[in-house]
């Protein structure tokens, strides 16, 4: 079944270098043409990683700094739609090609500023503190509907499905959207397929 139309959401954080390869074939995939109605869903590995019956994340104060890049890409996504692929992709890029550190905010500002986007708008946002409500609401959504674990997990209708792609498109859109494809056919059509991993990885 072709990708064209097909809804789904799937979740991030810049931290994660599977979730890079994956979004990287999402956006590629868009900007090659293909039809898809994407939401983009912050998931904070942080909170994952939280021991039981300790302070969430959102509720920490000496945690907060783990949260400014999610919460960043939050403002974007939201207040700035046309560019929030290009803000998506610095994220990803600042950490896993630059090695930053995401809990810096110069990091994080340098990236938004490298693709157009006012940073000290988005951190005046990020003061009135919306983004990080929002991030909290999201990431609980996600748990509490789906049982999502980590990042990048794919989403479509009642079906979430977490992937690891091994591999970035590198600026191939036919690559990406075929990727992307595989996926989705994959949550959406063979959902018998509970479990399905290589025992080893050809590199």
């Amino acid at each position: 079944m072709p990708a064209n139309g097909r809804q789904f959401s799937i979740t991030f954080d810049y931290r994660c270098p599977f979730a890079r390869n994956a979004h990287e074939h999402v956006l590629a995939a868009l900007a090659g043409g293909a039809d898809l109605r994407v939401r983009f869903v912050p998931f904070s590995l942080s909170q994952v990683h939280v021991a039981e019956g300790a302070t969430p994340v959102w509720e920490d104060p000496a945690a907060r700094d783990d949260l400014i890049a999610l919460a960043a890409g939050i403002v974007v996504r939201d207040r700035h739609e046309d560019l929030f692929p290009a803000a998506h992709l610095a994220l990803f890029a600042a950490r896993h090609d630059h090695s930053g550190d995401l809990r810096d905010e110069t990091v994080v500002r340098a990236a938004l500023a490298s693709v157009g986007v006012d940073d000290t708008e988005v951190f005046a946002e990020l003061a009135a503190g919306w983004p990080f409500e929002l991030l909290r609401e999201e990431h609980e959504a996600a748990v509490t509907r789906h049982s999502v674990f980590g990042v990048p997990t794919f989403i479509a209708g009642d079906e979430a499905v977490f992937v690891r792609l091994m591999t970035r498109p590198h600026g191939d859109n036919a690559l990406a959207r075929a990727t992307i494809d595989r996926v989705l056919d994959l949550l959406v059509e063979h959902t018998d397929l509970n479990e399905f991993k290589r025992t080893t990885i050809s590199r």
